[in-house]
């Protein structure tokens, strides 16, 4: 499998994607054509989602192609040389993806070698549920299930703190609550401006920020870029 999850599109003045596209090139390298799944977006059209992506992307020379626009979206998945899933409102996605039976489709592709990208909500749906979304259920899904590919949750956006004068739960609080009820998932706090980045067996932390490790019974601890992961791929 070759999979590059990234936290956020979009670091705080930066301009769209700017971030990440140094490591998208690195990743999509030879690639000509990206299927892209937009189905995240709400509160615009799917094809202005493809029309932001298909204008970074196009510095890498790579052109984007909806599934929205397919009669047969499963097949687009099935003919593609790379797959995309936008970030967005991760119910939304989910349930789009689940109608049109795109998690399976997508997941033989991940299996069969093909490059899958995902940023926010992309990369949530990568993982076993979307679980560990920070959205809010404005559809409601078939189920939980997600594609996947990897067998641990990710929260994308990690925050170590509210914001001033905010008295609800902090982030670290509702992971909490989530690995009592499930106590074998392991979770990762992915703050932003960070990536995972799984090939050939190996899964890699890129970024300057360390990631947060949850589990049930044991403390909470954070990696650094270059540490060992191959722990979140035992049960």
């Amino acid at each position: 499998m070759k999979l590059l999850l990234i936290s956020n599109s979009t670091n705080a003045g930066e301009e769209y994607l700017r971030y990440p596209l140094p490591t998208i090139a690195t990743f999509l390298q030879g690639i000509k054509e990206i299927v892209f799944v937009p189905y995240a977006a709400v509160t615009f059209s799917y094809a202005a989602y493809e029309k932001k992506v298909q204008a970074r992307f196009a510095e890498l020379g790579i052109r984007v192609r909806s599934v929205h626009r397919a009669k047969d979206p499963r097949k687009m998945i099935r003919e593609a040389e790379a797959i995309c899933v936008g970030g967005g409102n991760t119910f939304a996605l989910t349930k789009k993806m689940q109608e049109q039976g795109l998690m399976s489709a997508i997941l033989r592709k991940i299996k069969a070698g093909t490059p899958y990208v995902g940023w926010s909500a992309g990369s949530n749906v990568c993982c076993p549920t979307i679980c560990t979304t920070n959205d809010m259920p404005i559809v409601e899904p078939a189920s939980f299930k997600a594609i996947g590919a990897i067998p641990f949750q990710i929260n994308p956006h990690y925050l170590d703190a509210n914001p001033e004068g905010h008295a609800g739960e902090t982030r670290e609080q509702r992971i909490l609550e989530y690995i009592e009820a499930n106590p074998r998932r392991w979770v990762v706090g992915l703050r932003e401006g960070c990536i995972l980045h799984y090939e050939e067996g190996q899964l890699q932390l890129i970024g300057s920020r360390p990631m947060r490790i949850f589990r049930k019974g044991q403390p909470i601890r954070e990696v650094v870029a270059g540490d060992d992961l191959s722990f979140l791929y035992n049960k």
